[in-house]
């Protein structure tokens, strides 16, 4: 096989085909000065030379450096290239560069292949990273050959079609976390809304009411107020989307109907939301852990105790307070410890050593469990603080009970769908029976011949 080009990525490839037991020739326009960074299995010639001794190119350089080659368009005549390149943007280029590089050299056959495995797989090996090679041609002969050596290299073929499907194969390594941009952007709002309205209760209330300087909340308090907030809403929006779902499969009577684009969207980013939501519990669970740790709390008990003192209290102990408390952190550790296990079994290395049902129970009704009990973790930290008039700064009711609206409409809703009537009802329609539809049937009549009629599902 050879390989045109002497960059990071034609080395690494003449490695990898080196160790596969192909026999690698690398063409290059100064051989003799990069002879020593390829493996001394491979031979490094002019170009020219190179692509006479084989019939599979990997063409490895830049699409700028496509028509320098053209001197070889006589040599090259007849053989498959493999175009690995990339761009620098998306969309860059009207064609792809597979497809300028077929219309620089008609007489040869193009496959796009290997663009989407980096330079580091090639060298360590399919088993530390992405085993799929992406590849595409207008001949089926050619694709079939690149995809047994892609075999013999360790890598699982895809084949993608024909060669206008170069273009978005060629897009697929410049895009960064397409999947997770949505719950991003949606983690970064739900971030600055509750941040700004736990700002505004404690931090710009007690400046504003009483003079008092708090603005030293706003690194750690005010911080760790608001990942609770977003971790409890994400999860909960883990699980409106199946809720809404329901409710337009139950509203229309049949499973067939397209959901809106948004409703779909929303399912398919439901795995990202979840990471998210366990990312923000976790970041909440260590800033907890670092309270005890800062000055201000050292002076707030030293305070504490000075006024007791003052005051000879000799019993501070309030008995409800102390239940709580105990409460509230130890469901905290229940909850984490379930998002921790969902977060887990999302793994495509752990989910693929689950079966369906398995997969299933975890992520529905564990998951829901752990929506309960994340529940429960807010309503003993707001006991019957909701209640109490001095909680509501600039008349803004505490945060933790905004929070629970999302959640606890999620939690209602599948309450009502675990009814016999509505569960039994919804379980008719993801089987395949729909409301309205007609079905014929046929019945012999009193001189035992047959009669043809429909009647409705619904009966």
């Amino acid at each position: 096989i050879a390989v045109l080009g002497s960059g990071d990525f034609a080395r690494s490839l003449a490695v990898r085909l080196v160790c596969s037991g192909f026999k690698v020739v690398v063409g290059s326009r100064n051989p003799k000065r990069k002879a020593g960074l390829f493996p001394s299995a491979a031979e490094v010639t002019f170009q020219a030379d190179a692509v006479k001794k084989t019939d599979v190119v990997f063409v490895a350089v830049f699409r700028e450096h496509y028509s320098p080659l053209c001197d070889l368009a006589d040599v090259l005549a007849g053989k498959i290239l493999v175009d690995v390149s990339n761009n620098t943007e998306i969309n860059h280029h009207k064609e792809s560069n597979a497809e300028y590089l077929a219309s620089l050299f008609p007489a040869s056959t193009v496959v796009k292949g290997f663009n989407v495995v980096s330079a580091w797989t090639l060298q360590s090996g399919a088993r530390d990273g992405n085993k799929q090679v992406l590849i595409c041609s207008n001949n089926q002969e050619a694709k079939r050959t690149v995809a047994e050596i892609a075999q013999v290299m360790g890598f699982t073929p895809v084949d993608m079609g024909c060669m206008s499907s170069a273009r978005e194969i060629e897009n697929i390594p410049l895009r960064l976390l397409p999947a997770w941009k949505i719950p991003i952007f949606l983690a970064l709002g739900l971030f600055l809304c509750f941040f700004t309205y736990n700002l505004v209760r404690q931090v710009i209330h007690p400046y504003i009411r009483e003079q008092k300087n708090k603005f030293y909340k706003i690194p750690i308090e005010v911080v760790n107020t608001t990942l609770p907030c977003v971790a409890y809403v994400m999860l909960s929006l883990v699980y409106l989307p199946g809720v809404l779902a329901s409710c337009s499969q139950l509203y229309y009577g049949t499973k067939y109907r397209r959901f809106p684009d948004w409703l779909d969207q929303w399912l398919q980013h439901r795995k990202q939301i979840g990471l998210l939501s366990f990312f923000c519990a976790a970041l909440h669970a260590m800033y907890s852990f670092c309270l005890p740790m800062r000055r201000s709390h050292r002076y707030q008990l030293i305070e504490t105790a000075v006024k007791q003192a003052v005051e000879k209290k000799m019993n501070i102990w309030v008995e409800e307070e102390v239940w709580r408390m105990e409460i509230y952190i130890s469901v905290g550790i229940i909850a984490l410890g379930l998002l921790s296990l969902l977060a887990i079994t999302s793994l495509p290395s752990i989910a693929n050593s689950l079966n369906w049902r398995e997969f299933s129970f975890i992520q529905s009704t564990i998951g829901f469990v752990a929506l309960v009990i994340s529940t429960l973790h807010t309503l003993t930290y707001g006991w019957s603080r909701a209640f109490d008039e001095n909680q509501y700064k600039f008349y803004l009711p505490p945060t933790y009970t905004l929070t629970l609206l999302v959640p606890c409409t999620v939690i209602l809703a599948k309450v009502v769908f675990n009814l016999p009537c509505i569960q039994q009802r919804l379980l008719r329609i993801r089987r395949g029976w729909e409301k309205g539809r007609y079905v014929k049937f046929v019945l012999p009549s009193a001189t035992g011949e047959y009669s043809s009629g429909e009647t409705s599902s619904n009966v």
